[in-house]
């Protein structure tokens, strides 16, 4: 039984994914946007939750008890209400196992193993079992029990410090408000999902993957992750940043020698290209701020949008500094189909598709979120629980489900 929320497919299509069965125990951000990527690409997608529903579901904007951040990183799953404290959760659960293709989960390593859930525990059920599980530290070591939020890993893994270095005058490190731990683990753990998917095709066999956040981040540092084994300062490297208009702000890449010809003629510095102090990119690098002093002197004389037009003449890499706002009412976001509408009990709204296009297969976002333990009956019934059994499960187990 296949209880998964359709997407728009297009035409005719297949979905990479469809077919695979994906239970969800994740919460927050990093393991449910993994999975969300892998219901956007077609597979039956189960979120796994207590009578309380996770977190999420109370984060703003909130509209008639429905969070769109909790639809942003779960539309297109079916909800299923268990309690895992109980034996008869747990039962439940090891029925479903036999079944799916992917299990991922975000507990603090032992927890699952506690519950009997781990992979260890439950790989004799289905062998064929993907299991995925996300943590801040990864599953065992020294640190692997620690609590990890997204801000605390940045911190821990030398990013926030390594970010301080290219800010001028900062002696104290930025407040976090954007969770990139988050994000790119769910990414790195969806790509393992599926290079372990391809695989099984050849083996027959699952395997646990174990996902840390820490080394996540840390892929994050290329040049200073080498400068580090070598007690030297990372390479010095332009420092890119806003160019002042008189309406606003503009950031500038001066990323070639074609570019950096491109750009002198558009200030009107033509003999800076021959200039002893921006001639090599050596010397550009060590003479980086009178250059863009140079460039901003230029730049604000002139609004945003002639900024932009002369760069954009030249080939000059360039954007204004836009808000999220303005960047979701791009044209090119239009184009590219980049938001789809979807619905929850507070009416609709808008969710990111993902980032890329296929010419083979659809990958769009499912049409609405699933209330909380929406597919609960459903379910218990495909694993076999009697009416009479469900009739009770569901009284004392799975309260409103």
């Amino acid at each position: 039984m296949n209880t998964t929320i359709a997407g728009n497919d297009e035409g005719n299509l297949t979905r990479s994914f469809g077919g695979l069965r994906v239970l969800d125990f994740s919460t927050t951000i990093a393991g449910p946007h993994c999975t969300r990527m892998l219901a956007d690409m077609g597979a039956e997608v189960i979120k796994i939750e207590t009578t309380e529903g996770e977190t999420m579901r109370n984060r703003p904007p909130v509209r008639n008890n429905c969070s769109t951040a909790f639809g942003q990183l779960n539309i297109g799953k079916t909800s299923l209400v268990l309690d895992l404290k109980s034996q008869e959760g747990v039962e439940a659960v090891r029925r479903l196992i036999a079944t799916a293709d992917v299990l991922v989960e975000n507990f603090r390593p032992g927890v699952m193993r506690r519950l009997k859930l781990d992979y260890g525990s439950v790989s004799d059920i289905n062998p064929k079992l993907i299991y995925c599980s996300i943590s801040g530290y990864g599953q065992t070591g020294p640190s692997a029990e620690l609590p990890a939020y997204a801000p605390v890993i940045h911190a821990a893994s030398g990013y926030e410090m390594a970010h301080l270095a290219y800010q001028p005058g900062r002696s104290r490190p930025d407040y976090c408000g954007i969770y990139h731990a988050d994000v790119l683990t769910g990414v790195y753990a969806f790509g393992a999902i599926s290079a372990a998917l391809y695989q099984r095709s050849a083996s027959g066999k699952g395997q646990h993957i174990d996902v840390s956040m820490l080394e996540s981040m840390l892929s994050l540092t290329l040049g200073e992750v080498q400068a580090a084994q070598f007690e030297v300062k990372p390479p010095q490297r332009p420092m890119f940043g806003p160019i002042e208009t008189t309406d606003g702000y503009v950031m500038v890449a001066i990323a070639s020698e074609k570019t950096f010809k491109n750009l002198m003629q558009v200030i009107g510095r033509p003999e800076w290209v021959a200039d002893p102090r921006f001639a090599r990119y050596s010397d550009r690098r060590d003479n980086w701020v009178s250059l863009m002093e140079g460039v901003e002197a230029w730049s604000r004389a002139i609004s945003t949008q002639a900024c932009l037009a002369a760069l954009n003449e030249y080939g000059v890499p360039s954007s204004a500094y836009r808000t999220v706002s303005e960047a979701l009412a791009d044209p090119q976001i239009a184009h590219r189909g980049a938001l789809a509408e979807v619905e929850d009990g507070g009416g609709t709204f808008k969710v990111l598709n993902l980032p890329f296009r296929m010419s083979g297969a659809t990958v769009v976002a499912g049409k609405r979120v699933s209330t909380l333990g929406e597919h609960t009956l459903s379910y218990l019934k495909e694993i076999g629980l009697s009416e009479g059994e469900i009739a009770g499960f569901t009284v004392s187990k799975t309260a409103r489900a």
